[in-house]
């Protein structure tokens, strides 16, 4: 397969896999280090390179887990639901790592420029995962938008925390077929 065909099946291959399709098999280290390297590669106006990861295995899944649900619990005492809290608590211990992922504001770039550099570096990180057969999806969910959980990550006052990569061994060698609309739909030619 020559390299313009291997890039193309590769983009096109790329799947959301929850975590109810994880195995509980643990991915290599190796393999989460080559997505982290390649998330690096993302583009980047003015080389800010404005992404920032947490990974989270062993252990630190429990870490994680207690620190969302005791944080859902203190802001939630009047409407406070167990079955959310529990599932905060267990849903990392399903992963074989997370990796929160943060964007570091650079004050010299608009936000959104560096929010769409981060967003590329992820996406560089869930192609590699797809070429190794290794399941992964962004959550933006649970506590990512709160302000008071930045320095848990280690995120300053102008940073964000823009969600969450979640990180496992699918359950099944079956690729789950991808479907899309027609690009045709979605564009418009100018060429006059």
């Amino acid at each position: 397969m020559d390299f313009t065909t291997a890039v193309n099946e590769m983009i096109r291959e790329r799947r959301s896999i929850y975590t109810n399709m994880f195995s509980g098999e643990e991915v290599d280290d190796s393999i989460i280090q080559t997505m982290l390297e390649n998330a690096n590669w993302a583009p980047t106006h003015k080389l800010t390179e404005p992404w920032r990861f947490t990974v989270f295995k062993g252990e630190g899944l429990k870490k994680l887990g207690q620190f969302q649900a005791d944080f859902y619990k203190s802001q939630n005492e009047d409407s406070f639901d167990e079955k959310k809290y529990e599932k905060l608590l267990s849903k990392p211990l399903e992963c074989s790592h997370i990796i929160a992922i943060g964007m570091k504001r650079t004050p010299i770039l608009p936000e959104i420029e560096e929010v769409c550099a981060t967003a590329c570096a992820v996406q560089n990180m869930w192609l590699t995962a797809s070429a190794h057969k290794i399941g992964c999806y962004w959550s933006t969910g649970g506590i990512t938008f709160n302000e008071e959980v930045k320095p848990f990550f280690n995120l300053g006052e102008d940073d964000k925390l823009l969600g969450f990569l979640y990180i496992g061994m699918p359950k099944s060698d079956k690729w789950p077929q991808g479907r899309r609309k027609d690009i045709a739909d979605k564009v418009e030619w100018v060429v006059e």
